[in-house]
């Protein structure tokens, strides 16, 4: 019985070597796996922590786990990223805020959000206290101070719904000097940015007016990208949006460390006080995790939400009434819940 085994042991073996020897068989033993897809993904400002869950999932490994090898670009004051990404230089790109994606569809360009990290935009307005500039309907007729960006954001909002004109617009060099030395400076800025800076810098808390608390439902911070790609490659618009929700769960919930030092080597500037305060402006504020992204998961879009925003901003001239904005956007890839923790 021992001499039968090992007999048909030996001829089991030399069958296996034979089938080996087959093209198709020893092809599929010798192919190496496939080679992670190159991704350049561009973010709308430096590394900072409101970018902090793309460099979390860069350092924790979760792009590559999903098949990914991604180099983020950092933006700045010089660099438009959009016009990069509709070049195909790159190809995802952080659109600030809704307005972008409207602004797709009302000159037919091809691209669109695939998910949205911002469900409240940090957008602010920053004052200094005392003087009366203590909310936006005192804002009409003083000099402001917004980026190129901004004026053809949410700026348009404040116009509609406060009156402000374009007459008020001051050029803002992303410099906090002008403001610090004008104690009557009004300037643009960051929730989880600007008022650090200007509280460490100059010794007084500012006044800070959140412009989605003056009722701008738009969506800020989201993922676009172009409409070949989602229809070429959806497997890799989607392991993309999977890692950055990952990520971002990981860098709120968990241990930002990893990405913080990624941050810091790509922007030496930050620090990590201003780190920390930008990461638990978000968190108070539910910057990422409120709204629908609470049952939905980070990133999430709804069809009302989108339609409500439109009505809005149509409503002030700021778009035509009854422009289709269905191009705006796309839920293929978003609302399916990923790494949100179930009670």
């Amino acid at each position: 019985m021992r001499l039968a085994a090992i007999r048909l042991r030996d001829a089991a073996l030399s069958l296996f070597a034979a089938l080996l020897c087959l093209p198709g068989v020893a092809a599929a033993q010798s192919a190496p796996s496939p080679a992670p897809a190159h991704i350049r993904f561009g973010i709308d400002w430096k590394a900072e922590a409101e970018y902090g869950g793309y460099y979390e999932a860069k350092a924790l490994g979760l792009y590559a786990k999903h098949g990914l090898d991604v180099t983020i670009q950092e933006g700045g004051p010089e660099i438009n990223h959009t016009q990069m990404l509709l070049a195909g230089r790159l190809d995802f790109d952080i659109c600030s805020n809704s307005f972008v994606a409207f602004n797709f569809v009302q000159q037919h360009i091809p691209f669109r959000a695939v998910a949205a990290m911002f469900q409240k935009d940090p957008s602010v307005l920053i004052a200094h206290p005392g003087v009366g500039n203590d909310s936006f309907p005192a804002l009409k007729g003083k000099p402001i101070l917004i980026s190129a960006d901004t004026r053809i954001g949410w700026w348009n909002f404040l116009k509609a719904k406060f009156g402000y004109s374009d007459s008020q617009i001051r050029p803002y060099t992303f410099n906090l000097a002008p403001f610090l030395a004008n104690k009557n400076a009004i300037q643009q800025g960051f929730l989880g940015s600007e008022p650090y800076s200007i509280e460490h810098e100059a010794h007084f808390k500012p006044v800070v007016l959140l412009v989605a608390d003056a009722g701008f439902k738009g969506y800020a911070s989201l993922i676009c990208t172009s409409d070949a790609r989602i229809k070429s490659d959806p497997s890799e618009v989607q392991r993309f949006v999977d890692a950055s929700i990952e990520g971002w769960y990981a860098y709120l919930n968990g241990d930002p460390g990893p990405a913080n030092a990624l941050i810091k080597k790509a922007n030496p500037e930050m620090t990590d006080g201003l780190l920390a305060y930008g990461r638990q402006t978000m968190k108070d504020h539910g910057i990422l995790q409120s709204g629908d992204a609470a049952t939905l998961g980070i990133g999430a879009m709804t069809k009302a939400r989108w339609d409500a925003f439109y009505k809005a901003v149509s409503e002030e001239g700021i778009y035509p009434k009854g422009m289709d904005i269905s191009p705006a956007y796309t839920l293929q890839f978003v609302d399916h819940k990923t790494g949100l923790k179930q009670p």
